[in-house]
């Protein structure tokens, strides 16, 4: 019988004795409070993981568990800049998850955190179920495919796509936060399937969610040496690996879903139609049973 979803924040403690928070979102089904959690990670980098919401209903038949990164949502600043660096974040959650007492879990990551999760799977292989990766991007990789641009130059005749493309034209040489902010609204479109009113609300609270100190360290402290040795170590990963892309994504596009599934030796991809850099927004309905069939019959 469904009950009431119970949301609370708890604590845990992280390898350097750092106070960290992490949400839970207990499953709305009897049945889903039977099955192992699922572990969420936020991307942005640095942005506050509210944005992922109950993930278009995966709440309902699992419970999610969804921290919070150093410096973002109710989790304290960094004492140092490399608290911020993807792979600190790695050592977080494996802290995280001793804490839950979990031997096992499944991992899902979007958008910037799935760097976080592919360290994470490569220094940890043997604690993951299951992988799943939304809408990555391919720095790990060592790529920056072209097909997002072409992908946003594709809608060009949207009403939005001429403020958007000003606005991303003038992003990377803006430092003033306030206009950041302003830029983001503007280029926000482009990162969703279409722009109606679930994408405009999603869209409105960006700016505000993003922490401009976890963001520019997340790249921080990892050289080229360290990117190839976790490349390798994904070789070794045995969880079979979902990666979603969508094909209206003009942030990350569909060329670097398909990298970062061919560095697994159990990846897939699995594009979804009309969805952008947020499926659970654009297509809830297309992305929830996905994701459900991936963990429960993979």
């Amino acid at each position: 019988m469904p009950h009431y979803t119970s949301h609370y924040t708890s604590h845990y403690t992280s390898y350097d004795g750092a106070e960290l928070a992490y949400r839970v979102l207990e499953s709305r089904t009897g049945s889903g409070a039977a099955r192992p959690p699922l572990v969420c990670l936020a991307g942005g980098p640095g942005r506050n993981a509210a944005y992922l919401g109950d993930l278009g209903g995966l709440d309902a038949e699992r419970t999610l568990v969804i921290p919070d990164s150093r410096g973002t949502g109710d989790s304290p600043p960094a004492t140092e800049p490399s608290g911020y660096a993807f792979p600190s974040l790695a050592e977080d959650l494996e802290a995280l998850r001793g804490h839950l007492g979990l031997e096992r879990f499944a991992l899902l990551a979007h958008d910037a955190a799935a760097a976080t999760a592919q360290a994470y799977a490569a220094a940890h292989p043997e604690r993951l179920t299951h992988l799943i990766l939304v809408c990555p991007g391919a720095r790990m990789q060592g790529e920056l495919p072209q097909d997002a641009r072409e992908i946003f130059e594709a809608r060009a005749t949207e009403p939005w796509w001429p403020d958007a493309s000003a606005a991303v034209q003038l992003l990377p040489d803006t430092t003033d936060l306030a206009e950041v902010r302003k830029l983001l609204l503007q280029a926000a479109p482009m990162a969703y399937g279409r722009w109606d009113e679930p994408q405009r609300a999603h869209a409105a609270s960006e700016g505000e969610q993003l922490g401009p100190v976890p963001r520019a360290g997340f790249w921080q402290g990892v050289d080229e040496a360290a990117r190839r040795a976790v490349l390798v170590q994904l070789r070794e990963v045995g969880c079979p690996v979902l990666v979603v892309t969508g094909d209206r994504d003009a942030v990350t596009g569909m060329r670097a879903g398909e990298l970062v599934a061919e560095s697994f030796p159990n990846g897939r991809v699995r594009p979804l139609h009309g969805v952008g850099h947020y499926p659970w927004v654009d297509e809830p309905e297309l992305f929830r049973p996905v994701v459900e069939e991936f963990l429960t019959h993979t």
